[in-house]
Formats: C-alpha cells, sequence, structure tokens
C-alpha cells in the first residue's frame, strides 16, 4: 500500500520487519519520568524471570523452546540512541518517508505534518522492553522496576519463540520495497503488498494473546476460554490515554499502528476459540494469512474464503510521456475502514468497510519536478484509486464520502458539471489540477491530477481488464497502505498496554 506501504513501512512490526518489537510501557512507569536505575538485586531477579516467564510463554502458546534466550541490561540513552539508528537504516521507515506525499495527496495526512518527526517522538515516548530478531536478545530496562517489566517479557519472549520457530526475520521478508517500472512489476507488487501486514497482526496477536494470559493467571481464566472479552479487550488495546504522543496522533497513525495489536488480538482469539492452541499459534505461523481482511475476519481466514484482489493493466505508455512511477499498492479493507472514518465519520466507516470488495492505487510524479521541494509537494503526484464494493449502494455511498472531501483538500475548487457524462461522475477543476470521481455498477474510479482526458483513459483501460463476476482470490500474500504504515510503526513498537494491564489485572473476573 502506498504510506501504507511505507507505514506499513513503517510499521512493520517486529515480526513484519524481523527487526525488533517494542512493548509499551508500563503506566507506572511512564517513558517521560526519570526513573532510578534498578539495584543489582533487581537486575538479578529479572534475569532470573527470563527463564521462567519464557517456560510460561512456551506452555501457553505451545511453541517449543530450542535454546535459553539471551538477555542484556540497557539503559534508556541505550534504547533512544538504539531505535533512532535504527530507524535512519529500516528500508520501511525509508519507504515511509518517500510515500508521505502520497498519503498527504490521499488526505489521510494533513500537508504540513511532519512525519519522520512525529514517529521519532512516538517511538522514544514509551517502551518497556524489546525483542531484537537479529542479536536475539531480549532488552531489559534498567529504569523500570523487576514486576513492571515481566508481564512485558510475557509478550516479548512470545517474539522469541516465534523467532525459533519459523524465524521472524525470514519470515517477514514478503514485500517489496522497489518502485515497480512496468506492468508485471505492478501486479507483482499487488500480490505480496499487504502479507507483510497481516504477518504482523499474527506475531503481535500472539505475543499479546500471551500477555494476557500471563495478567490473567490471578483469576485462573485464560483468553482461550473467556471469549466474552474479546470486545473489552479490543476496546483497551487501542486506548491511547497512556500515550501523549499517541492521543494526537492522525487517526491514520492512531490505526495503523494499533491495528497489528487490537485486531491481532481479536484474530487470536478467535482461532483460538474455534480451533485451539495447536492452530491458533504454530498453525497460523505456518500458514499465515494474507490480508487485513483475514485478519479482521477470521472466520473467513479459516474458511479459506477468497481475498478480494484486483489486477493492473499495462498503463505505463499512457503516463510515460509526463509522468515517471512512483507507487503502487492495495487499498485493503484496514485502509477503506481509515479513509472512510476520516472523511465520514466512525459510523459510516464501520457500515461501509465490511462492504469494500478490493481495491487498488498507483502514483505517478511529474517528470517537471526536478527539485527537492517539486518532488515533496502533492502537486508533483498524480493519483489514481480503484476500487469494487459488494453492490451499487455502497459504491455510490463510497463515491459520495469522497467526493465531499475534494474542498477539503484543495484549494480553487470548481465543479464542472458540464464536462460530467452523467450522475455517477463528479468532475472538479482544483488547484493541484483535474479531479475525476465516477461510479460504474460497483466499481468507483478516481482520478486526482492527472487531466481529464488522461484520467478517462486510464479508467477505461483499468475496468476493461477487470472481471464481470466476483473479484478473484490472491494466492500470494498482498499489502496494503495503511497497513504498510502498521508495518514501519510496528516495527519498533510503542502500543499502549498500559490501559490493557490495567483491565487484565483488576476487571477481568468481575
Amino acid at each position: 500500500m502506498i504510506c501504507f506501504a511505507a507505514i506499513a513501512l513503517l510499521v512493520g512490526g517486529c515480526t513484519a520487519y524481523g527487526a525488533q518489537s517494542v512493548a509499551p510501557a508500563t503506566p507506572q512507569a511512564p517513558a517521560t519520568e526519570a526513573q532510578t536505575p534498578m539495584t543489582k538485586d533487581q537486575a538479578k531477579e529479572l534475569f532470573r524471570s527470563v527463564d521462567e516467564i519464557l517456560s510460561f510463554a512456551s506452555n501457553d502458546s505451545g511453541l517449543p523452546i530450542d535454546h535459553a534466550v539471551k538477555r542484556k541490561l540497557i539503559s534508556r540513552d541505550e534504547v533512544n540512541r538504539y531505535l533512532r539508528e535504527k530507524f535512519d537504516e529500516d528500508q520501511g521507515a525509508k519507504r515511509m518517508e518517500r510515500s508521505e506525499v502520497v498519503l498527504k495527496k490521499f488526505g489521510l495526512l494533513d500537508r504540513d505534518f511532519h512525519l519522520r518527526t512525529f514517529l521519532l517522538s512516538l517511538l522514544t515516548e514509551q517502551i518497556a522492553g524489546f525483542y531484537d530478531n537479529k542479536t536475539k536478545t531480549v532488552n531489559l530496562l534498567d529504569w523500570i522496576a523487576p514486576d513492571e517489566q515481566k508481564p512485558v517479557l510475557a509478550h516479548e519472549l512470545t517474539h522469541a519463540l516465534q523467532d525459533q520457530k519459523i524465524n521472524l526475520t525470514k519470515w517477514s521478508e514478503v514485500s517489496l520495497d522497489d518502485t515497480s517500472h512496468n506492468v508485471v512489476e505492478d501486479n507483482h507488487h499487488l500480490q505480496v503488498d499487504e502479507a507483510d501486514t497481516a504477518r504482523g497482526a499474527v506475531a503481535e496477536g500472539q505475543a499479546m494473546a500471551v500477555f494476557v494470559d500471563y495478567t490473567l493467571r490471578p483469576s485462573g481464566k485464560t483468553l482461550a476460554d473467556s471469549p466474552e472479552l474479546a470486545d473489552k479487550l479490543k476496546d483497551q488495546v487501542s486506548d491511547t490515554s497512556g500515550s501523549p504522543v499517541m492521543a494526537r496522533a492522525p487517526l491514520l497513525l492512531q490505526e495503523s499502528l494499533l491495528f497489528p495489536y487490537s485486531d491481532g488480538l481479536s484474530f487470536e482469539q478467535a482461532i483460538l476459540v474455534k480451533a485451539g492452541k495447536q492452530a491458533a499459534f504454530a498453525g497460523v505461523l505456518a500458514n499465515s494469512p494474507s490480508s487485513s481482511f483475514e485478519i479482521m475476519h477470521p472466520e473467513a481466514y479459516m474458511a479459506h474464503a477468497p481475498v478480494p484482489v484486483i489486477r493492473l493493466p499495462d498503463i505505463h505508455p499512457l503516463l510515460e510521456p509526463e509522468y515517471v512511477p512512483y507507487d503502487v499498492g492495495v487499498m485493503g479493507e484496514l485502509d477503506v475502514r481509515i479513509l472512510t472514518e476520516l472523511f465520514g465519520g466512525r459510523e459510516q466507516a464501520q457500515a461501509l468497510s465490511p462492504e469494500w470488495n478490493g481495491g487498488v492505487y498507483y502514483a505517478a510524479q511529474r517528470r517537471s519536478a526536478v527539485t527537492a521541494a517539486q518532488k515533496e509537494s502533492t502537486a508533483s503526484i498524480a493519483l489514481l484509486y480503484y476500487s469494487r464494493w459488494k453492490n451499487t449502494d455502497s459504491a455510490r455511498s463510497f463515491m459520495h464520502i469522497y467526493a465531499a472531501q475534494i474542498p477539503r483538500k484543495y484549494s480553487g475548487v470548481v465543479e464542472r458539471a458540464k464536462d460530467e457524462a452523467d450522475d455517477d461522475e463528479k468532475v472538479y477543476s482544483t488547484s493541484e489540477g483535474d479531479v475525476v470521481i465516477s461510479r460504474s455498477g460497483d466499481s468507483v474510479f478516481i482520478g486526482e491530477g492527472f487531466d481529464l482526458s488522461l484520467a478517462r483513459k486510464l479508467r477505461e483501460s483499468i475496468t476493461s481488464v477487470q472481471p464481470t463476476s466476483r473479484i478473484q482470490q490472491v494466492s500470494a500474500p498482498r499489502h496494503e497502505p495503511a497497513l504498510s504504515m502498521a508495518r514501519v510503526l510496528a516495527s519498533f513498537g510503542g502500543v499502549n498496554a498500559g490501559a490493557l494491564q490495567r483491565y487484565t489485572s483488576t476487571g477481568a473476573n468481575k
């Protein structure tokens, strides 16, 4: 996906990126407070607890222990330095920076928002331990008391067990970061675009399941035998009140970052309740979902239901005179949920996103954009977005929601009714070129920045290669925009589990 890609990119997930997983700080140890380093005796206690908690995680998940996990005590300065260095070298973060302009073109980020600055603040705001896939080491924090780190260890050591089972680094390497330059590469990107997002949700969902079971121990309950906890736990994981930076984040960042933890947890619980421990842990790692659609609908994953996918024709000859390829990706159900909530509100998002039946976007940059400032401007980007829906009413609703945002995205907007073919087409002049939005049956085409004649040619080219019946299942993994974002952020962590821990430790048995 676009930023998605980028973000997926960005959020890549400890598992998705194969780099590391970072768990959130507990409410007792906010990252913004200065903490006294633990004593030598406390450090020894924490080191000893690693093996005990690793054993718990193994029994709880059914994932075997192949060998002991290395452990290391580090300071806050070391953590911050490590995160910043990783951010600078991470390929997902680099793609995120590249895709920032596309996210702004979509209207998912404000034009004056500085994504890199914000993400660095977020990454260093809260942290309570992390497992590094590359060094095979669980990193313990010297400023947080052992008892406060132990639940986090249950989460992070689950990642260590996953790593021993399937090698998280290799398992995560399913997406492409390079720009595609022809139709074959375009469609290959679409096939693998969302896979890392889905795998990140699996990895974090499993780790959250063990985290929950560890905190539920006093009550004698587990996630598997307490299905009534599902919605409450998802709400708690999505709570941003313990993270000042996250609380003021754009909706895209909040949803993308929390998706692997909240929806990943719901996915894992559904598999646990329906099919048992082996299927929910080792089984899902061996046969991973490939899309946010499957994560959001675990029953579809278990039933091997088709995953909607759209293919692109060769549009390069149409674009080459004026544009160079910039980005291509899937617009999955998660992306639609975020987009429609941002544009139309939560109720419309909840009603409309389940009606999604496939989506793809393509971004191209004007050859005339040569300076850094020009390339960073949304005016340099032309964007097309083609989506299909389960019925014409849903397609029509999405068209109206998207069209209502055009005056908010651009200045100088004038609707050109005389150029509109019929009631199912909207044409606008804007500060960044022509915009056309049209519906045909259950599909919606959007072109932004292309002149009207070129946009219509692109629309006809794309619609001509789509099947007239149900969108077919993709056999390979895919990747989507918002998700993309999710990959990058998740790769560094930062989710707020404090509220969840408070709930599971004090209110689960009420």
